[in-house]
């Protein structure tokens, strides 16, 4: 490495703050990884370039002026908020909220009919923690098809269409608890959503075994994308965290922090190596065909037994430094990179070599490893810039380590030759990292994420809960150059970028589409007409509002009730103008809504005191948007 390269620490930078600040949490990780994790003589190699914003000529300006467009879309998990955050990048600017997992009284996301048939028994849920979102793929590239991503707080999978935006589908995966590691199937298309239950409990969980945790397992899922069902699971030893599969479509791998099947801290940390557990993909399905799998519980799911001593080989279990954390396959689709956490080191795994490990032509289960090499502290994800180079998060040190993924085998194999390229210092403490188009083979270079879980002293103050800081990094040149600081609220956690061409969107709803299918066949029941009629149906104590809205008109003005009324209300918008939504909120009620040009919308509420409550757009749509209301009129019962 050159001096350039190795970058000497300047006197009186932000980095002598930034170590400052690090020193205590940095001294607790080195402790819990001494020894176990071998560090002794890595703070050698953690001299670092100062993180300086700055231009690298390379990947071009940040700057998108007014009125110009992003080359890329960038989708952030909205973490404990359950949500799907669109950024345009380079620019940074936040185009949209996707309401997933959460409640959202903007669109009326969890409130309004359609969505609580989408996110089914579920919605009495409010909370999410969405993780991991990953959008679909053809032959290796992203389609644009969908986005998938996961629930961690639920044990849920959601799919959001990206012609409109929207959540359209969202499953509960049974059996397990806390989905966390989920990724895509990448060839030959997208069929299968794989997912991780991180946590082991009782199977079934019905009460039985909760103080014997020996039988406690969890399982792996496979969710079909189109239908969003789950088509099996495999049962497996140990936990598992993140995943990844490979560009052929026959391999899929996970890490595992505990082998040990403890319940606590120490027992997680007892064993001097845990595994990656390997998935055959075919062998499994075979087993599934074969008849060779159990149900659990109420499920009537298929269950592999993917356990060492089921003796059925549908899964390998590969040895790795203890507690390892996130799995990334390189875009060459020549490794599984498993990173150390609590090992200095990744572990690369040989994708080309699995056939020989199922076949039984291996020696042992490590000898697909092709290198583990030694990066620093806290090694957590890895992302790609399809030139050769990996880019490694390193969670103690606070920072990003680049280095060259074939030189580091040659290091393995005994050559002398540096396989760090450079390392960057991050503000503070990275978890994830993404570079665009970095989960597809079509990884371009230029501009990589630092999704880091502090931001002390880099934004104006907010009290004692601050921002995250995802970090924007040049990584065009030879060289990585900070370039931007993005806070974010409540960890975001992970993020995909892929081109802006990648995407068709449609500006306005068709009327044929599936997501208010649902509603327009409740409507022709009653013989409405929703894009004519403006009618009020009384059935008993449900009360069914049909109506249009077009600007800045709503097609019915006055609602008669009494108190007790299950009021159902159905708005078509019937302005076809881009951009010209409309909204439906009653005033004391919690109830609000959002209809968009060409969409039917529907919600349904109780009238529950008397009085006079107006109805009112709340999407400004015209001049006489104001105007645009109307009255809620509740007798008494």
């Amino acid at each position: 490495m050159s001096d350039k390269q190795k970058g000497d620490q300047p006197t009186g930078t932000v980095n002598e703050g930034r170590r400052r600040f690090l020193a205590g949490s940095a001294a607790v990780g080195a402790v819990s990884m001494a020894g176990a994790a071998g560090v002794a003589g890595v703070g050698a190699m953690t001299r670092s370039q100062p993180a300086r914003a700055a231009s690298n000529g390379g990947a071009a300006d940040t700057h998108v002026a007014p009125g110009e467009l992003d080359e890329y879309y960038g989708f952030w998990s909205g973490g404990h908020n359950g949500e799907v955050r669109v950024y345009g990048v380079p620019s940074m600017r936040e185009i949209m909220r996707i309401p997933v997992f959460n409640h959202c009284s903007a669109t009326g996301w969890g409130m309004t009919n359609e969505s609580k048939r989408i996110m089914g028994d579920s919605h009495r849920f409010t909370n999410g923690d969405a993780h991991h979102p990953h959008i679909s793929y053809t032959d290796g590239s992203h389609d644009g098809r969908y986005l998938f991503i996961n629930d961690k707080a639920n044990t849920r999978v959601a799919r959001v269409r990206l012609d409109v935006f929207k959540t359209d589908a969202m499953v509960t995966v049974p059996n397990v608890q806390a989905i966390h590691g989920l990724r895509l199937q990448k060839a030959p298309r997208t069929g299968y959503v794989f997912a991780n239950g991180e946590y082991m409990i009782p199977q079934p969980n019905d009460g039985r075994d909760i103080n014997d945790p020996s039988k406690y397992h969890t399982l792996w899922n496979a969710i079909d994308a189109d239908t969003m069902e789950v088509k099996w699971q495999v049962m497996v030893d140990g936990n598992l965290d993140n995943m990844d599969a490979d560009y052929t479509g026959k391999y899929a791998a996970a890490t595992c922090y505990n082998s040990e099947g403890a319940v606590d801290l120490a027992g997680k940390m007892r064993a001097d190596r845990d595994w990656v557990t390997i998935f055959s993909i075919e062998r499994i399905e075979q087993a599934v065909a074969d008849g060779n799998y159990m149900t659990i519980g109420d499920s009537d799911v298929p269950v592999v037994d993917g356990r060492k001593s089921s003796g059925l080989n549908v899964t390998r279990y590969v040895p790795v430094p203890k507690n390892p954390h996130g799995l990334n396959t390189s875009t060459d689709g020549k490794y599984f990179i498993a990173a150390g956490k609590l090992s200095p080191t990744v572990s690369m795994i040989e994708i080309a070599k699995l056939d020989d490990l199922f076949e039984g032509n291996l020696d042992d289960e490590r000898d697909v490893i092709a290198a583990e090499p030694e990066l620093g502290l806290g090694p957590l994800h890895t992302t790609y810039d399809g030139r050769g180079n990996a880019y490694t998060t390193l969670f103690i040190d606070s920072q990003v380590v680049k280095w060259n993924m074939e030189d580091a085998v040659r290091h393995w194999n005994g050559e002398d030759v540096e396989y760090i390229r450079q390392k960057i210092d991050v503000h503070y403490q990275p978890g994830h990292n993404h570079a665009t188009l970095s989960e597809s083979k079509d990884a371009d270079g230029k501009w990589l994420f630092s999704l880091n879980k502090f931001s002390k002293d880099r934004f104006l103050p907010v009290g004692p809960l601050h921002p995250e800081n995802d970090q924007m990094i040049d990584i065009s040149g030879e060289e990585m150059k900070l370039v931007h600081d993005t806070p974010t609220f409540a960890e975001p956690h992970d993020a995909v970028i892929i081109r802006r061409d990648q995407i068709q969107t449609k500006q306005v709803w068709e009327r044929d589409d599936p997501y208010f299918a649902e509603t327009i066949r409740q409507a022709e029941e009653d013989g409405v007409n929703v894009e004519t009629d403006n009618t009020i149906i009384r059935d008993g104590n449900k009360l069914r509002v049909y109506m249009t809205s077009v600007a800045p008109n709503f097609g019915i003005t006055e609602i008669p009730a009494k108190v007790g009324d299950e009021i159902t209300v159905t708005i078509t918008n019937l302005d076809r103008i881009e951009d010209l939504t409309h909204g439906f909120c009653v005033v004391d009620h919690g109830v609000s809504m959002e209809i968009s040009p060409l969409q039917t919308a529907s919600i349904t509420f109780t009238a529950d005191k008397p009085g006079v409550f107006w109805y009112y757009c709340n999407w400004f749509c015209h001049a006489l948007h104001m105007e645009m209301v109307g009255r809620l009129l509740v007798e008494p019962a």
